[in-house]
């Protein structure tokens, strides 16, 4: 691979984690993107090859190729970049398949010019991706991509990401049923505003999250990952949610919740072993119900994207 050109893993992210909705994310490993970027000497964007997806290779309709153009036009590079996607993430799956995208082509594009840019300045390109799949630039998905972890998305405007601190036996299960749930859909059935009661309640829990992570108090950890507002309206959504978070709490998962939009569903645990039979339980639900869905077992990975070799 010439200096030109760098292969990267985008890994799937998990977003809201219950009571962080919009703010909140963490990175995961085994499951991913990989996207194959190369400086040209013609200016613009061209999205050469897409593997894995049927998605739109115009570049004004790619997310990659919007976040790339946003990097582009706050850059003073007079060149331009071609970009492989080989899509690992299902759009809609809710574990950040259009982050991994946006986030890989910033962050890959950065890299080929010198990291003029810091990773504050790569989550807003990407963010501009993530307008165009959800209709919304948030950076719950985007943040964890570039940053690694868990991250805290506190403000938007100004753009403000805080890194936080990944306990060391925390892992992930995720089961993905095999139907789409568009982002764009799925934030037009949320309200637009929740009662005083819901919002104490949702502000205690992601302190409590945070506080958890921090300390690596992993009950804590548990006691805090409860949404009060979003999940119950999302619920609705997954079929079989309600069995299959049953069945990772009584497989002793701390918490699970909705992954993103859905339909995705996630669980932490305390340690593989315990995460592994979390996943098993969960995945048991869905073949009960004869409905086809991938399962994931993962550590929380703090590299976030990374060079390949």
């Amino acid at each position: 691979m010439n200096k030109g050109e760098i292969r990267l893993f985008c890994p799937a992210t998990i977003a809201n984690i219950s009571c962080g909705f919009d703010v909140l994310g963490c990175s995961l490993s085994g499951v991913g993107d990989e996207m194959v970027l190369r400086k040209t000497e013609k200016p613009g964007i061209v999205i050469t090859k897409i593997t894995g997806q049927d998605l739109p290779r115009e570049t004004k309709n790619n997310v990659a190729g919007v976040a790339g153009l946003a990097l582009l036009e706050a850059s003073t590079y007079s060149g331009g970049f071609e970009i492989e996607i080989h899509k690992n993430i299902k759009a809609g799956s809710g574990i950040g398949s259009s982050a991994a995208s946006a986030a890989g082509a910033v962050w890959g594009m950065n890299t080929l010019l010198g990291h003029p840019f810091n990773e504050h300045q790569l989550v807003s390109f990407a963010m501009q991706g993530e307008k165009l799949a959800s209709g919304v630039a948030h950076a719950d998905n985007v943040a964890p991509a570039i940053f690694g972890g868990f991250t805290l998305v506190r403000s938007t405007d100004p753009l403000d990401i805080i890194r936080i601190h990944t306990p060391p036996d925390l892992y992930a299960s995720v089961i993905h049923p095999q139907i789409e749930i568009k982002t764009a859909d799925s934030r037009k059935i949320l309200k637009t505003s929740i009662s005083l009661a819901d919002g104490i309640k949702q502000w205690g829990n992601l302190g409590g999250l945070v506080a958890g992570l921090y300390s690596e108090d992993y009950d804590l950890i548990g006691r805090s990952l409860v949404d009060h507002i979003i999940e119950p309206i999302r619920a609705i959504l997954i079929p079989g949610f309600e069995d299959v978070k049953m069945a990772a709490m009584a497989a002793g998962a701390l918490g699970c919740g909705i992954s993103g939009s859905g339909p995705s569903i996630f669980a932490f645990s305390k340690g593989l072993q315990t995460a592994k039979e979390v996943t098993t339980a969960m995945s048991g639900v869905y073949k009960k119900m004869m409905l086809a869905h991938d399962p994931y077992v993962s550590e929380i990975n703090k590299k976030g994207i990374e060079k390949m070799s």
